[in-house]
C-alpha cells in the first residue's frame, strides 16, 4: 500500500471513530483513551497526526465539509452540469444539519465554547473562510456552466449561505425548539435566489 494510501486509510479510521464516540459520549466526555481504544490506534500514530482531541474535532468538522465539496464536485466532473444535480448534494447536507444529533453540529457549538484556546480560534476562522470560499465556488461553477445568473453576486451570497447555514446548525442544537423553518425552507431560498427562473418554471 502506498504511503498516501494508507495515510489516507488512517485519518478514516480516526475520523470515523471519533464519529461514533461523539454519538455515544458527546464532545466533553471523550478521551484520547477512548479514541486509541475505539481506534485501534497507538497514541504515537494519533499524535503523528493531531496533537489533541480539540485538533481532532475540528479535523472532523473539516472532513464533513470537505465531503460536501467532493460529492458537488463528482456531481459536475460526472457530466451533470445543470442546476438540480449539483445543487442536490448541497441540500442533502443541510437536511444532514437539521438533525440534532448531527456529529458536525455537536462539535461545532463544542469548539465556539472553546473560542478563548488561541489554536481553537484560528481552526474556527479557517473553517469559517473555507466554507465561505467553497459556496463562493459551488456559485461560479453554476455561472461558468449558464444554470445560475452572472447577475449573482458570488462572494456576498456565498456569506449569506454560510451564516444562514450556521445559524441552522447551532438551533438544531438547542433543546425544545420549535421550529417554524424547516430544511427545505432554506434550501427553497437559495433556490429562490440561485435560479429563479426555477421558480417561474414550477409556478408556470
Amino acid at each position: 500500500m502506498k504511503q498516501e494510501e494508507r495515510r489516507q486509510r488512517t485519518l478514516r479510521q480516526l475520523i470515523d471513530a471519533t464519529k461514533a464516540l461523539i454519538q455515544e459520549k458527546g464532545c466533553h466526555s471523550i478521551t484520547m483513551q477512548d479514541i486509541m481504544g475505539r481506534s485501534g490506534l497507538s497514541k504515537g500514530a494519533i499524535f503523528h497526526y493531531v496533537n489533541s482531541k480539540d485538533e481532532l474535532f475540528v479535523m472532523l468538522l473539516q472532513d464533513g465539509l470537505e465531503e460536501t465539496n467532493r460529492r458537488f464536485m463528482n456531481e459536475i466532473e460526472e457530466g451533470r452540469r445543470n442546476f438540480d444535480d449539483p445543487m442536490q448534494k448541497i441540500k442533502d447536507s443541510i437536511v444532514e444539519y437539521e438533525n440534532p444529533q448531527n456529529v458536525t453540529n455537536k462539535v461545532l457549538v463544542y469548539l465556539f465554547g472553546k473560542e478563548e484556546d488561541p489554536a481553537v480560534a484560528e481552526a474556527l476562522k479557517q473553517y469559517y473562510d473555507r466554507s465561505v470560499f467553497l459556496s463562493q465556488l459551488w456559485i461560479e461553477t453554476g455561472q461558468q456552466h449558464g444554470v445560475i445568473p452572472k447577475t449573482v453576486e458570488a462572494d456576498k451570497t456565498a456569506e449569506w449561505f454560510t451564516l444562514m447555514t450556521l445559524g441552522f446548525r447551532i438551533r438544531a442544537r438547542i433543546p425544545n425548539v420549535q421550529a417554524i423553518v424547516k430544511a427545505q425552507d432554506l434550501t427553497a431560498l437559495m433556490t429562490d435566489i440561485l435560479n429563479p427562473g426555477k421558480k417561474r418554471e414550477e409556478e408556470g
